[in-house]
């Protein structure tokens, strides 16, 4: 019978690719998600009955013993961006990483993959950071053969980040930017999946992986690019951090004065203190290279899902064309 590999949040942005890409390499996949009738979509990624979504709560021992019961490996690939509920980064990304990889030891899975990010770091200011530092570390202390992968900002087509600011050019003359200087090293999300079926099938050595991308570039650099790419002009504004903190701070306030009914997706404290830093491999970092892949490049990825926010979209080329002929 084929092997099985239980993904946690396998259904997310990240954890699709490494879905497909485990179901190409003939395993079973287990995709453990809160919402299965959301990710019935992963479905076909693999022959009848080879993929399937089940419900898990991370929060819960008994939920995740269930989907890793007779699994012969897994991986982690949830985490938040903003707190909501009792979805805290504590409870999610240090509490819920440290109670995989201790049931994980219990059931005896072969081999684990914690997804983690840049920037990981248990004395920072940022809760997101430490609450990762601490998944880590509870994961090597209960796994300590476990892979774990920090990728910097990731794209690719369902981003949040490129498509989330191309989408505002829709409707502002110009893109705020808090952090405009701080660096980023994007990583395209099918390489960070690579990475982990490599870790899922033992052709890695276990331990910390920092996966950048082959090209640095300020988040103003960013946007530059991104503006080339949907043809469009806007005005960047960079934002100042003593203002960001401030409209951090009240937009929190919101979602706590409403008991988390309107929840801050726009911009919270703790994300001003993550743009404050630098998201890049750290030097010496094993990566890519140690991994013996190739990072693929932004331009080769960005224009194939950006096109559609260009004022005419999969006509431009066409449209600019044509006007030449005027």
């Amino acid at each position: 019978m084929s092997k099985l590999v239980t993904i946690f949040g396998g259904s997310g942005f990240v954890g699709r690719y490494i879905t497909r890409r485990m179901a190409d390499a003939g395993w079973r996949v287990r995709v453990a998600v809160r919402h299965p009738n959301d990710a019935l979509f992963v479905r076909p990624y693999g022959a009848v009955g080879q993929v399937e979504p089940v419900f898990c709560n991370i929060r819960d021992d008994a939920s995740v013993r269930a989907v890793l019961k007779e699994a012969d490996a897994a991986v982690n690939c949830i985490g938040i961006l903003v707190e909501s509920g009792r979805n805290s980064f504590e409870a999610v990304q240090a509490q819920g990483a440290e109670r995989v990889a201790r049931i994980a030891t219990e059931q005896g899975v072969e081999r684990l993959v914690q997804i983690s990010a840049i920037g990981a770091d248990a004395d920072s200011d940022s809760v997101y950071a430490r609450t990762k530092a601490a998944g880590e570390a509870e994961v090597l202390r209960h796994f300590p053969q476990a892979m774990i992968l920090r990728p910097s900002i990731i794209f690719g087509h369902e981003d949040g980040f490129f498509n989330r600011f191309a989408g505002m050019t829709r409707l502002s003359p110009a893109l705020p930017l808090v952090g405009a200087q701080t660096r980023f090293q994007p990583v395209y999300v099918d390489d960070v999946a690579r990475a982990a079926v490599m870790g899922v099938l033992g052709e890695a050595k276990p331990g910390i992986y920092e996966l950048g991308g082959p090209e640095v570039e300020s988040f103003r650099g960013l946007m530059e690019r991104m503006l080339r790419v949907i043809r469009r002009r806007r005005l960047l504004v960079p934002v100042p951090f003593a203002a960001a903190r401030a409209m951090g701070a009240a937009l929190d306030l919101v979602q706590r004065l409403t008991l988390g009914l309107v929840v801050n997706k726009l911009l919270t404290r703790d994300q001003v203190r993550q743009l404050a830093r630098d998201n890049v491999a750290a030097e010496g970092a094993r990566g890519f290279a140690e991994l013996g892949l190739t990072p693929t490049h932004m331009g080769s990825i960005l224009p194939e899902y950006l096109w559609r926010y260009r004022p005419s979209g999969q006509y431009s080329d066409i449209h600019e064309s044509a006007g030449g002929l005027r």
